[in-house]
């Protein structure tokens, strides 16, 4: 890799090309900036991964060992190797699909609604698709924000489930979405202070 050095207004100062100095040796002031330049990744003759040699085990054979994850795993009796906790996952995971289910079948096609998903921003938008997709489990809510706030157009991987501008779609977990009385927000500056 290469180091080099820029000023606070990005004015090229020279290359810390020295590998036997350390960094403090270069005269570096406040506000200066360090770029780092990958040279590695341009090297052509790693990029045939045929010249790369592999290292094969078979799944008997990962089994037989007792140096692995699977077998650490087994051992102390965690994740899918502990029934009872595998048990619990699967009530917990009905549970919550039955809990969608039925916030699903509470909203209704054009409601408007507020999507609350924890960590995020408040949205307001409009119910446009209640049901289960393609491109995961469960039921889902397609909602067409009042804003640019979506990741897609009501279409995902090809399939069009509803219609909206690019940008405006989102899809959302039915214990997320509020259905009620919430209407678009507007920014009014016409209005005097």
């Amino acid at each position: 890799m290469k180091i080099e050095l820029y000023t606070k207004d990005n004015s090229f100062v020279g290359t810390c090309d020295n590998d036997e100095a350390r960094l403090g040796s270069y005269v570096l002031h406040d506000g200066m900036r360090l770029h780092v330049v990958d040279t590695f990744a341009h090297r052509k003759e790693f990029e045939d991964l045929s010249k790369v040699k592999k290292f094969d085990l078979s799944v008997e054979e990962y089994s037989e060992r007792t140096d692995t994850v699977k077998s650490f795993l087994e051992r102390n009796k965690l994740g899918k190797y502990n029934a009872e906790e595998m048990k619990q996952r699967e009530e917990e995971r009905k549970k919550e699909e039955e809990a969608d289910e039925v916030a699903a079948k509470a909203a209704k096609l054009g409601n408007r609604c507020e999507v609350r998903v924890p960590g995020q921003p408040v949205r307001r938008g409009t119910v446009m698709f209640i049901g289960k997709v393609d491109f995961k489990q469960g039921w889902w809510i397609g909602v067409r924000y009042d804003e640019p706030l979506g990741k897609n157009n009501g279409i995902v991987n090809g399939i069009k489930y509803f219609e909206c501008q690019p940008k405006y779609g989102g899809f959302v977990k039915p214990i997320h979405v509020i259905v009620g009385d919430f209407p678009e927000e507007t920014l009014d500056f016409d209005e005097e202070i």
